[in-house]
């Protein structure tokens, strides 16, 4: 699989599930983000987005937000704007009765605000501007689940 995703085979993929079923699928898809041409990276990010974070976020998302951080700081990734985006809305997006993963998820894209930092010095416009708005939402993160008890 190459130096990035490396970990990726360690997750218990079957046993977690996302929006529409059994995880399974995600790996195939941060692949094609990681490795595949700009219509094939864009296919998979919109099936991410839709598997973990539009509606709500799952267990799945929490096992992915790791690598959609390593997807957004690896240059060599074609749409890392687009995975920029699927973070944020991983942040903008719960899962109320579920509130343990909604928190899990919500703190694993919080933990990367220091790569955000670094993604708005980037070279790309279109990553620099999505940092900016993920910076913002993660400034601006007051959900309920995630403040102390």
């Amino acid at each position: 699989m190459g130096t990035i995703l490396k970990g990726m085979n360690r997750v218990r993929w079957h046993e977690l599930s996302h929006a529409y079923g059994p995880a399974d699928t995600v790996p195939g898809a941060l692949s094609r983000v990681a490795w595949g041409d700009a219509k094939t990276s864009e296919n998979a990010l919109s099936d991410l987005g839709l598997w973990l974070a539009e509606l709500a976020v799952f267990d799945s998302t929490v096992a992915a937000v790791p690598f959609l951080w390593e997807l957004a700081a690896t240059e060599a990734v074609t749409r890392r704007s687009g995975v920029i985006e699927v973070l944020q809305a991983v942040l903008e997006h719960g899962n109320p009765p579920r509130s343990g993963v909604q928190r899990a998820a919500h703190q694993a894209v919080l933990s990367g605000r220091r790569a955000a930092d670094q993604l708005i010095r980037d070279d790309d416009p279109s990553v620099r501007s999505a940092a900016r708005g993920l910076l913002a939402a993660i400034d601006s993160h007051r959900c309920e689940t995630c403040q102390p008890a």
